[in-house]
């Protein structure tokens, strides 16, 4: 498994319930300011078995992932409502409140 994957792994994983990561943010934690695709490609490519909060990850403007990541977005959406989350009502994630210190 590549490295800075695994780095983003060990990350995702600390992502406590009702908390958020950005993609960009993630990548700034691993000294890579520039590698938000690049965590996006590790999201992607992430090991079932790891059983990583995947849908914890979202995009800068707190918009969910695409239909095709986790079969809709509304799954996304439920998942992180059951944890706390709160939303916006134009359906974005209101990471003012949400987004995770990384402590």
């Amino acid at each position: 498994m590549n490295q800075f994957f695994s780095e983003v792994y060990k990350i995702v994983a600390k992502i406590p319930k009702g908390k958020v990561a950005t993609y960009g943010q993630i990548a700034m934690m691993l000294g890579s300011p520039r590698g938000a695709r690049t965590v996006g490609w590790a999201m992607r490519a992430a090991p079932r078995e790891l059983k990583l909060p995947c849908h914890r990850v979202v995009n800068r403007l707190g918009e969910l992932s695409p239909d095709y990541v986790f079969g809709a977005s509304e799954l996304q959406r439920a998942m992180l409502q059951d944890e706390g989350v709160k939303f916006k009502k134009d359906g974005r994630i209101d990471l003012e409140k949400c987004l995770w210190d990384g402590k």
